[in-house]
């Protein structure tokens, strides 16, 4: 058998995932290689707590070279820049990689173009969307707190990850409300999505009950089917003509493919992402398989404001595997299996300081047979151990 060459694109969730499958399952017959701008795998879902100093780098963070190395695992520390589909190669600021079978997990690139005066680079609000990001926001949380005014947390129109804004926006005020500073710092909750709790999947059991009486518990005004129109230094213009004065704001944008995937004509949709089958593989090139935020999923019904479907860290990794199954079962032969985005189960923890809500239910989508919803400080220390655990077993190349 031929050795073939199976190239990854992306190391967070999805691509180190489908490399230590891959490894499992090829155990070294082929070559596996992983690109990757980044040389750290970075636990996202605890960037929230980094902007209050609960969580440095260090604390969410490990270096991806020696664990490939151990798996042997060809890891380059590059930008891809487009791949060229017919020569079957990856452009990098490294040089030309070519493949065999392509997995592309690059995850998204935030839009903060697509609203003037948004975002943190060349705009007024803070983001939560990286970690560079959201130690940057940590240093407008330090003002705040020295001249405490209005916040303003949510996500735009086009928004697709509607739990992180809810996660940072009781954060928030849990951290004011320990610095004594709830009535000082009054909160809009500003949201694209329909009602509360929708969180881009068409609500989740009693959540809209349930995060309603949240935001009247902890006094947080909310504003839904939101469209943000501009950003200046100290005020957010909605398209309803409100006017939101703001000293600290933190708005989620959307989520577009990354430069290289929308550089690469026939690769992705308009918006960049990449449309799959329930192999994750993309039908008109067979040898290229996507997964995690990467791949395209069509939203659960209309809204009145456009919004996106989330993918979270569990849902991209599952598709890593049924990819890395695939392509392993291509190779050197064995069944294909199929999952179906819409028909995963669903595993999320919204965190809300000292307490939160454990989601579980047996499909992301609707219609679901199960949906359960678990409110309490439970739901805290779960993310708290979760977060501890995934990142011991992934420090040791384990999935």
């Amino acid at each position: 058998m031929a050795r073939k060459r199976i190239v990854i694109v992306g190391s967070n969730f999805a691509g180190f995932t489908a490399a230590m499958e891959l490894a499992k399952r090829l155990n070294e017959r082929h070559k596996i290689v992983v690109i990757s701008r980044s040389d750290k795998f970075v636990f996202i879902p605890s960037l929230i707590w980094v902007p209050f100093g609960k969580r440095k780098e260090e604390n969410i963070s490990f270096p991806l070279a020696p664990i490939y190395k151990k798996k042997g695992i060809q890891f380059i520390h590059a930008e891809a820049l487009r791949f060229d589909l017919n020569q079957h190669v990856v452009e990098t600021t490294d040089g030309g990689i070519s493949y065999d079978y392509l997995l592309i997990a690059t995850g998204p690139k935030p839009d903060y173009d697509m609203i003037s005066g948004l975002g943190p680079e060349h705009g007024h609000t803070v983001s939560i969307c990286t970690l560079e990001h959201a130690e940057g926001a940590a240093k407008a949380w330090k003002q705040l707190l020295l001249d405490p005014r209005p916040v303003v947390i949510g996500a735009t129109q086009g928004a697709a990850c509607f739990g992180a804004s809810y996660e940072f926006l009781l954060n928030v005020r849990y951290q004011l409300a320990k610095n004594g500073l709830e009535k000082s710092c009054p909160i809009t909750f500003v949201t694209a999505e329909p009602f509360l709790g929708h969180f881009g999947i068409g609500g989740f059991g009693k959540a809209r009950e349930m995060v309603e009486g949240f935001f009247k518990k902890l006094g947080i005004k909310a504003i839904t089917n939101a469209v943000i129109e501009q950003v200046e230094p100290d005020t957010i213009h909605l398209g309803d003509g409100q006017k939101l004065p703001f000293k600290f704001a933190m708005l989620i944008p959307r989520f577009l493919g990354v430069d290289a995937v929308r550089n690469s004509p026939g690769l992705g949709n308009a918006s960049g992402f990449i449309e799959v089958d329930d192999a994750y593989r993309m039908p008109a090139h067979p040898e290229i398989y996507a997964a995690g935020v990467a791949v395209a999923v069509k939203p659960p019904g209309p809204t009145p404001v456009p919004i996106g479907v989330p993918k979270t860290g569990y849902n991209s990794e599952e598709m890593a595997r049924v990819a890395a199954h695939n392509i392993a079962a291509e190779i050197e032969g064995g069944p294909e299996i199929k999952l179906p985005f819409s028909a995963m189960d669903a595993k999320c923890i919204l965190d809300a300081g000292s307490t939160g809500i454990i989601m579980i239910s047996d499909r992301v989508l609707a219609p679901r047979k199960h949906q359960w919803l678990i409110p309490g400080p439970e739901a805290h220390w779960a993310k708290v151990a979760f977060e501890k655990y995934f990142l011991a077993t992934r420090r040791r190349g384990r999935v």
